[in-house]
């Protein structure tokens, strides 16, 4: 997938023990249409010539409205019975960037992480003060009741049942992403997510932080992860990537394969889609599986889910 196109889209939908024997038929086939639709919407408007920003900011909000994975509706349970959702999203023209965490009623929590890199000073906003901007700014909120399903909740209560400290050491339901390049050669990344089932004490992961979790910048690469946040927070994982690009000269593929080999190393899991200023449209994972697809203009369009596809 290193072959030079003018628009690549990119987009994930967690990885973590996703194998044939854990999902049903069901579980399987939503996945995937929630996966065709995101790449269908962030493919039209790459191959209409418009801006990589608006592409996974897009494609990430179809990911953010499905059941079928950990982000926005159908977000992951704390241990208090509460949803708490973290998302970023960045610029690579500018390395300009937006990011929030702890967010319990604003709908699409990608699209308050864009308002907040573009209307307000700051790049990371959390909990109440978060909210209280997102009213400011007129975007759309939803009641606590809106983001639960009865699938996430029955997950928290047999984690619970085993555990009353038990998390989802796992990852089993994982974040969503998109990296992009645009015609006019410009990259960008984009992520959100529920967290953790059993999460606790406002646990933040590395979603929603710059360079860890989401990170995007023309001279490299645009980067989105997903997995065990905590040692993706430790290595730096998005800015690692890119700085093996750019200062090492390595391909996507070699840089994602070396700094995932490293998350491995020291003990985490996971997995990154990247992007790069040629059009690569790669990933990297370390799990059974990931959720993930890509399309460029060079008339890739991928779905898959499983290691061995």
């Amino acid at each position: 997938m290193n072959a030079m196109s003018d628009w690549s889209l990119v987009i994930h939908g967690g990885a973590g023990s996703i194998e044939r024997h854990r999902l049903t038929e069901e579980q399987d086939s939503g996945a995937r249409a929630g996966l065709t639709l995101a790449l269908g919407v962030g493919s039209a408007i790459l191959r209409d010539g418009g801006d990589a920003l608006d592409a996974v900011e897009a494609a990430v909000r179809v990911l953010e409205e499905d059941t079928h994975f950990n982000a926005g509706r159908g977000a992951a349970f704390s241990s208090d019975g509460s949803i708490e959702l973290d998302a970023a999203i960045m610029d690579g023209r500018t390395r300009a960037a937006g990011s929030v965490a702890g967010i319990t009623a604003t709908r699409s929590p990608v699209g308050l992480a864009r308002r907040v890199m573009e209307a307000s000073p700051h790049v990371l906003l959390s909990g109440d003060g978060a909210e209280r901007f997102a009213r400011e700014q007129g975007l759309a909120t939803a009641e606590p009741g809106w983001f639960e399903t009865t699938e996430r909740r029955r997950q928290l209560d047999e984690m619970l049942a085993r555990n009353v400290d038990a998390f989802d050491v796992d990852m089993k339901y994982g974040t969503v992403g998109a990296v992009a390049r645009d015609r006019a050669g410009h990259l960008a990344a984009a992520t959100s997510t529920g967290g953790v089932t059993g999460k606790r004490w406002g646990r933040i992961g590395d979603s929603p932080l710059i360079g860890a979790g989401t990170h995007a910048d023309d001279r490299s690469s645009a980067v989105s992860c997903t997995g065990s946040g905590e040692f993706f927070i430790r290595i730096g994982v998005g800015h690692e990537i890119a700085a093996r690009i750019r200062m090492l000269g390595e391909g996507p593929q070699i840089a994602a394969d070396a700094v995932m080999a490293e998350v491995r190393a020291l003990g985490g899991t996971g997995g990154v889609i990247v992007t790069g200023p040629h059009g690569e449209a790669i990933w990297s994972f370390t799990t059974p599986g990931m959720y993930r697809a890509r399309a460029t203009a060079a008339g890739v369009r991928e779905v898959a889910v499983y290691g061995d596809e």
